[in-house]
């Protein structure tokens, strides 16, 4: 007598064993990478105590970690090179409280983390690594294209400490608005005169990178997004649907500068959104007109008595110059120490 299992319930007794099979090892992964932590943490804390020795110090001195590296190795083999040594050195200053560590990030989260100048910046990529469970190369990106100086820019000094103590919070239209808007990854040489088109399809070919740079929230919902008013037919850039703010955002994308007509569109489709677009338990639609440059008072101009939720903001080709923004950045917190 045959005692297999029908097709059926042979493919439910797989799927069920598959499921333990993935949670055993996300919680093995999990408590593997817990310990391994807390083992570097440690390391780096007998490192840095010896280090604090004085007449102890002072017999290996700057040799230290080169000793402890070949010594280690002959013994353990593998993943004690000074450089590794020295990061975990640095992972115990970074973090001098253990309590502090997140299990959700990985050690190749914090060789990354530990780069970081100083203490607020540092706050703020641990926070968004564990609110938008960024991968490690996600991270790499962010940190790279200086995401932290970008949005504190736009804010003053409790701000600043509110962005580094809690993340990003998204709870009205300017949390989701950077300036500028990086677009490196499109790897669209800065001399070559490209159209918007080109422009837009890029981003599309480069939507899971597009996204990041946009935040969390986003759902794409469609290109060249086709409306009628009267009788005519208008395109929409770009259209996504904010999850968090619960309403539709537009982009419009302008090669060069952001002309006074450019806004007056925008607005055109964010009224015909709201009243078309919209069904119960949307909010007010979003609108960003985004440009390569644009002029401060023409859209200030342009923009005032507008009550429909839009903005202007500018993109780049190139990651922003480090020096620039940390300038600027320390010149907002130390004018409000004034």
């Amino acid at each position: 007598m045959n005692n297999l299992p029908t097709p059926n319930s042979y493919q439910n007794l797989k799927q069920e064993i598959s499921k333990l099979l993935v949670q055993g090892r996300k919680r093995a992964f999990k408590s593997v990478n817990t310990i391994l932590l807390q083992t570097y943490w440690h390391i780096g804390n007998h490192i840095v105590e010896f280090e604090q020795q004085g007449e102890v110090k002072a017999k290996y001195g700057k040799e230290l970690l080169t000793k402890l590296s070949k010594d280690l190795s002959l013994e353990f083999g593998k993943g004690f090179s000074r450089s590794n040594l020295f990061q975990i050195r640095l992972f115990y200053i970074k973090f001098p409280k253990i309590q502090t560590l997140s299990e959700q990030l990985s050690w190749s989260h914090y060789v990354e983390l530990i780069k970081c100048d100083d203490e607020l910046e540092l706050n703020f990529y641990l926070k968004q690594c564990e609110k938008e469970n960024w991968s490690v190369r996600e991270l790499k990106r962010q940190m790279k294209s200086m995401l932290f100086h970008r949005l504190a820019l736009s804010k003053d000094k409790q701000g600043v400490l509110d962005l580094s103590n809690k993340g990003q919070e998204i709870t009205q239209a300017e949390d989701i608005i950077k300036e500028p808007y990086i677009f490196e990854f499109l790897d669209i040489p800065v001399d070559y005169r490209y159209l918007e088109g080109e422009l837009e399809e890029k981003l599309i070919s480069n939507l899971e990178k597009f996204l990041l740079e946009l935040g969390m929230g986003f759902a794409f919902i469609g290109r060249q997004y086709k409306i009628l008013i009267g009788s005519r037919h208008f395109f929409v850039d770009l259209v996504f649907y904010h999850r968090i703010l619960k309403c539709f955002v537009l982009i419009d994308l302008k090669r060069g500068e952001v002309e006074h007509n450019d806004i007056g569109q925008m607005n055109l489709y964010l009224n015909y959104f709201n009243n078309e677009e919209n069904v119960e338990g949307d909010n007010p639609p979003i609108g960003i007109v985004l440009g390569a440059y644009k002029d401060h008072i023409l859209v200030e101009y342009a923009t005032q008595n507008i009550s429909n939720q839009l903005f202007v903001s500018k993109y780049q080709l190139y990651l922003p110059e480090k020096e620039k923004l940390i300038e600027a950045l320390n010149q907002i917190i130390e004018s409000n120490n004034e």
